[in-house]
């Protein structure tokens, strides 16, 4: 469920109408309701009731500053994977020790600033990732405490380029190596380990692959504590799936994953800690955009949007699909017609969609791209000079940009000319 509805024949986020904040900040921009957010927050917490248990969300999905101070004012730790991102997490006023630091390519800086700034755990990816580790902690007289990420080689059943537990993705140790893994990190003076980490792929919506691998970490959480070492805490990652396409099939909800959790992990009495990121994140933004131009090709219309490729890449990246809607409600009985969606950018894979049934619409109508909260700005770029685009976020009645759109002088003047030119 979101906070995005029509009144009136106007789509609003929240008590804020759209077509309010396109006239203050301009299009094309991104707009993030507050209660969705914590609803879906409150949804994983809700659903590991019982369990002793933190909810980090990961800040890749989304990380923008308010955000995230939303969520870790609800009580949310984060995920990061990067220096930059530890610091937005501080930056927005989290804590340390409910900072998780994931990733297959920390550097010893990137070490050495959690470290000093703290950190609840490091997921550890690799054995020269440990040797590293193991040197920075040793060296600040500090130990570092580790889980250790194993691949279960689960095929999560997902699109290839966010699939991530299976033998032949970059992450993690294969779980057939774990024992050795785990010696060997038992033997380093400045790590401490204190638990077992897993994560098989993002936008997952069948429980069954989760299962599989969780069962897998439960065999293995047996073998680890029989050698004696002391696993009390289980990082089983993210990658629940959200609904993109109004009427498809609903992912499993939280509830359900929290039972399987249970069911599957329940005995082994550990902390367990997840990291949502897009079921959290996705269906609380949408970005609005408005019509340019409609532009009658050969056999067919197009719809020229002032949004592109640049401001929301995951159709272009993934073939995605996002629901895209007008955001004044046609009439009742008005006939739908096909359009090819697009962007400005020359490119032709500045494609939104193909043959998307709309109602009929005009240069200065504005539509909206539903589930656009994750995945959207983070990943926006400014290819051909194009400005990122706002970020606002509404709270009931009220909205504030958190991101501003840069002007053509403050990205130009990033910029600098060398002396012999």
């Amino acid at each position: 469920m979101d906070h995005f509805i029509y009144k009136n024949g106007a789509l609003f986020a929240e008590d804020v109408a759209i077509s309010e904040i396109a006239a203050a900040v301009g299009t094309p921009f991104y707009v993030y309701s507050t209660a969705t957010l914590l609803r879906h927050f409150q949804a994983f917490d809700d659903a590991l009731d019982g369990m002793e248990h933190l909810v980090c969300y990961a800040m890749k999905a989304n990380s923008n500053q308010a955000v995230l101070r939303t969520l870790a004012q609800a009580g949310a730790g984060m995920d990061v994977v990067s220096g930059g991102e530890y610091l937005r997490a501080k930056a927005a006023g989290v804590p340390g020790e409910r900072i998780v630091f994931s990733g297959v390519g920390k550097t010893a800086e990137e070490i050495t600033l959690a470290l000093e700034g703290g950190i609840r755990q490091f997921n550890v990816e690799s054995e020269p990732e440990m040797v590293v580790l193991d040197a920075v902690a040793r060296k600040l007289g500090v130990v570092a405490p580790i889980t250790i990420r194993v691949n279960p080689d689960v095929d999560a059943k997902t699109h290839a380029k966010i699939a991530t537990g299976k033998s032949e993705n970059k992450f993690g140790i294969p779980i057939a190596r774990a024992r050795e893994v785990y010696q060997l990190a038992a033997s380093m003076s400045g790590l401490k380990i204190i638990g077992i980490d897993v994560h098989i792929g993002s936008q997952l919506t069948d429980l069954a692959p989760f299962e599989q691998a969780y069962q897998k970490v439960a065999e293995l959480c047996g073998i680890l504590r029989a050698d004696g070492h002391d696993i009390m805490r289980l990082d089983l990652g993210g990658g629940l799936g959200i609904p993109y396409e109004k009427g498809n099939t609903a992912p499993p909800s939280p509830v359900e994953y929290g039972a399987m959790v249970q069911k599957t992990l329940g005995h082994l009495d550990c902390e367990i800690e997840i990291e949502p990121g897009r079921l959290i994140a996705g269906n609380a933004g949408l970005m609005v955009s408005e019509v340019i131009y409609v532009k009658s090709g050969e056999g067919r219309d197009f719809l020229i949007l002032d949004g592109a490729m640049n401001d929301l890449i995951r159709p272009a990246m993934y073939e995605a699909h996002h629901d895209i809607v007008a955001v004044i409600e046609p009439a009742v009985g008005v006939d739908q017609q096909p359009y090819d969606i697009v962007g400005p950018v020359c490119e032709s894979g500045d494609t939104f969609a193909k043959q998307r049934m709309m109602p009929p619409l005009a240069a200065g109508d504005l539509v909206a791209f539903r589930s656009a909260g994750a995945y959207g700005a983070v990943m926006a770029s400014e290819y051909n000079s194009r400005p990122l685009i706002p970020e606002v976020l509404v709270h009931g009645d009220q909205f504030a940009v958190i991101r501003p759109r840069p002007t053509f002088d403050e990205m130009i003047n990033r910029d600098t000319i060398p002396e012999w030119l």
